[in-house]
């Protein structure tokens, strides 16, 4: 009779041996793709990461192994873009290739792979083109959308004029402000910032998408499988962004209930009709649970990251009273103090227009960028990267690459002014990522911080609450998104004088 000990022990090796030989199958089969450091069973190279924390993992990688190379998050190899050749050469020049949404396990469960964000192939087609030919029908890129924007803007104005100077945080004022663009046009309505059922909604939503960027949002974006079964805080992610999720449900249902097909009054109604024109079509992209998900994820993206812009744009103002001061002449001198200003205004403002790229490089609200897929198998830079293969376009080394911005990690108006004072644009201002998959809302985001800030800062002057040497902005989240940390500044009346 064999030795227990004995069978446990052959038992134990050959099991490991199988899972080295499978393992190094594995590599063996990936030997072509793009190099990188050796990944361990299961945990790839979560440890490194660990170690090192995740943006500045990324970006030492790319000192190391340059800017196309393989990292691991769990046993799932995502290849990491780095640069502006590098980004610009897949989403732009190779961009049928590299136009599949890649793994998102946090959205993927909250949206079940559904919607505009995360769908591929037709059904991404079909609601890509929907979307971008509705929202500019509901004003997008248009002049049309000056009215409500500027309107919302002064509810801005009044809302810091009861301050009365006092210190306060700007954050959450914000967030209502930005979304309330979103809604109105999604859902042709607009919250008082007094509403509590609302802002416990945007609440919620912000202090979801900070889990996401912290280290429990990374290990189940890593190990999404095992983090699903065990309890922690990013449990709360889900149950946090729930209420957002009901409230657009009921939203559609109350459009479903007065929809009238000959008057449409917003994205709701839009989608409804067409799902009624397809309802025969067995395979449309047109259904309830994409449109839940599209709204919600606009709110998403049209509230959270355009609020966290306009936030660190005022804690910037704060910091830097010079470059403030020359935004307020050039106001002034354009547009004055009491015109509402116009999309045709931004083209005469360079000193402005420069300021406001440069707020969103240097927030590098996104800067990850947002994973993609591979359509094919395609060769990139001289490696085979298969057919499905996560690809992560990093948006903070197009952002502050240093070969196209001189100070990249300051920041500086002149990486979009000219010698003669003129602004300038630069290819690698990627904010909004690039190619097919791009925002759908770049041109609605970019208007509404040119009249934000500029019908604001007709009327006030923001200052820190400290000396602004001593004022850090530095993200208290790098992850997923940059999140601002939350400092109280003052919105002071301009005076004739001032």
């Amino acid at each position: 009779m064999a030795d227990p000990q004995n069978a446990l022990a052959i038992l134990i090796g050959v099991i490991t041996f199988t899972f080295a030989l499978f393992y190094w199958k594995h590599l063996w089969e990936r030997r072509r793709m793009p190099p990188g450091p050796l990944p361990l069973p299961i945990l790839g190279n979560f440890l490194l990461i660990y170690s090192q924390g995740l943006m500045p993992c990324l970006t030492k990688l790319a000192e190391k192994f340059g800017p196309v190379y393989t990292l691991y998050f769990g046993s799932r190899p995502t290849v990491v873009l780095t640069g502006y050749q590098a980004v610009k050469e897949a989403l732009v020049e190779l961009g049928d290739a590299f136009s599949n949404r890649g793994t998102l396990p946090i959205f993927d469960h909250l949206f079940h792979n559904g919607g505009l964000a995360l769908s591929n192939n037709e059904t991404w087609s079909q609601l890509r083109h929907f979307s971008l030919t509705t929202l500019k029908d509901f004003g997008m890129g248009k002049k049309s959308l000056e009215e409500p924007l500027q309107e919302e803007a002064k509810h801005l104005v009044d809302h810091f004029k009861t301050l009365n100077g006092q210190p306060a945080y700007p954050n959450k004022v914000l967030t209502f402000a930005t979304s309330n663009v979103i809604a109105n046009i999604v859902f042709g309505t607009r919250y008082s910032y007094d509403d509590k059922k609302w802002q416990r909604f945007l609440q919620d939503t912000h202090d979801a998408f900070e889990l996401v960027s912290s280290i429990w949002g990374q290990l189940y974006d890593i190990f999404p499988r095992i983090m699903h079964y065990l309890p922690g805080p990013h449990k709360k992610i889900f149950s946090l962004l729930k209420p957002l999720e009901e409230a657009v449900k009921e939203s559609v249902r109350s459009h479903q209930k007065t929809l009238d097909p000959a008057c449409p009054r917003d994205y709701v109604d839009c989608f409804l009709l067409r799902m009624k024109q397809e309802e025969k079509n067995d395979k449309t992209a047109f259904t309830i649970t994409n449109l839940v998900t599209t709204v919600h994820d606009m709110f998403l993206g049209g509230s959270e990251t355009t609020s966290i812009t306009v936030n660190f744009g005022f804690l910037l103002l704060a910091k830097h009273p010079e470059i403030q001061d020359k935004v307020h002449r050039e106001i002034d001198q354009v547009i004055g103090r009491e015109k509402e200003p116009r999309a045709d205004d931004r083209n005469h403002m360079p000193y402005t227009n420069a300021f406001l790229h440069e707020i969103q490089r240097y927030s590098d609200v996104f800067p990850m960028g947002v994973v993609r897929s591979t359509t094919k198998h395609v060769n990139f830079y001289g490696y085979d990267i298969p057919k499905g293969t996560d690809v992560l376009p990093l948006l903070t080394t197009v952002l502050r690459d240093p070969s196209h911005f001189e100070k990249p990690e300051e920041f500086n108006i002149n990486h979009f002014m000219d010698e003669d004072n003129k602004f300038k644009k630069n290819n690698a201002f990627m904010p909004f990522s690039a190619g097919k998959r791009a925002c759908v809302a770049e041109s609605l985001v970019r208007l509404e911080l040119f009249i934000f800030f500029t019908v604001i800062l007709q009327k006030f002057t923001v200052k820190p609450t400290v000396d602004p040497k001593d004022f850090d902005i530095s993200p208290i989240e790098s992850g997923f998104e940059n999140i601002p940390p939350a400092h109280k500044i003052r919105f002071i009346e301009r005076t004739l004088e001032s």
